[in-house]
């Protein structure tokens, strides 16, 4: 009777989409804090604090990530990160470890400049735009960040520019 009652949940779970946790999947992703700081709040009983949390994923074959996580721990807030970049993730079109095109784009105030470069260039970037790259498993670019030396602001403007290169 027990394995009949076994069968009967196993077909109804069947018929479910399987939700995809962080930790089943952490081992195909390699990731990198960006950035993490202190928050605080002013109430009236003083100020509470809580941490942000900004984290690149990627699998170094062409798929990225970017995710920002708030939490009063600053455990709870990097695997908070982890969990929205995993939901955020995108392709990046490679051509032989670079990209195919050169490719500028803006976000706010930061505005990012990537070009491709000859096999054995190696990631020539400032900045987080460095980790972007290493992350999508880009292996030869030139890249140039101009205005804001805001972080998360320069992965935002290099992810919408690895979004514009065509396939």
């Amino acid at each position: 009777m027990n394995d009949e009652v076994k069968t009967q949940q196993k077909s109804r779970d069947a018929h479910r989409p399987r939700r995809r946790e962080f930790g089943a999947d952490a081992g195909q992703y390699a990731h990198e804090v960006i950035e993490v700081s202190r928050v605080v709040r002013v109430v009236k009983g003083g100020r509470r604090f809580r941490f942000r949390a900004s984290v690149l994923i990627g699998d170094k074959v062409g798929r990225v990530g970017f995710g920002i996580g708030k939490s009063k721990d600053v455990q709870q807030a990097v695997q908070k990160a982890q969990q929205q970049a995993e939901k955020n993730m995108i392709s990046v079109s490679l051509h032989d470890g670079t990209i195919a095109h050169q490719v500028e784009a803006k976000f706010k105030a930061a505005h990012v400049l990537l070009k491709p470069a000859r096999a054995g260039t190696g990631v020539i970037a400032g900045s987080v735009v460095r980790v972007v790259a290493e992350l999508a498993g880009i292996r030869d670019l030139v890249a140039k960040v101009y205005g804001s030396p805001n972080k998360i602001n320069n992965v935002e403007a290099t992810l919408s520019a690895l979004q514009l290169l065509r396939k």
